[in-house]
């Protein structure tokens, strides 16, 4: 792993939870562990997903999950990542795909795999 020159920055802008939405994950995430049963991989994916969304989005998670793994993802959670996380969070523009998306346009082709972009789930 490459550690950021950018790390206390990035950890500065990050958001903080209020008490409600740090209450409302966690309720989350515990419904999921008492609901799932299943291959355990999948659990810690789903749940990987919601922690970093919160800081990234659910733009950037598009940008580095297939729509079929964010239904898989949403189904363990229980909820819709565009319900349990920011559109564009404080470290979206870490990510290149999301870079690019701003850039270019055209965020949903992007994601389809339509325009090609190369590392698009890379971050600084």
């Amino acid at each position: 792993m490459k550690s950021s020159p950018n790390a206390k920055k990035n950890y500065e802008k990050q958001n903080r939870l209020t008490p409600e939405a740090s209450e409302n994950l966690e309720n989350i995430e515990q419904t999921a562990i008492a609901r799932f049963m299943g291959d355990l991989s999948e659990l810690e994916s789903a749940l990987g997903m919601l922690r970093l969304g919160q800081q990234y989005g659910w733009r950037v998670m598009y940008l580095i999950h297939s729509k079929a793994t964010i239904r898989k993802y949403e189904e363990i959670l229980g909820v819709s990542i565009k319900d349990a996380m920011p559109e564009v969070g404080p470290s979206s523009d870490r990510c290149r795909g999301y870079r690019v998306s701003q850039k270019l346009g055209g965020f949903w082709k992007i994601v389809s795999g339509e325009t090609k972009v190369p590392d698009k789930r890379q971050t600084e």
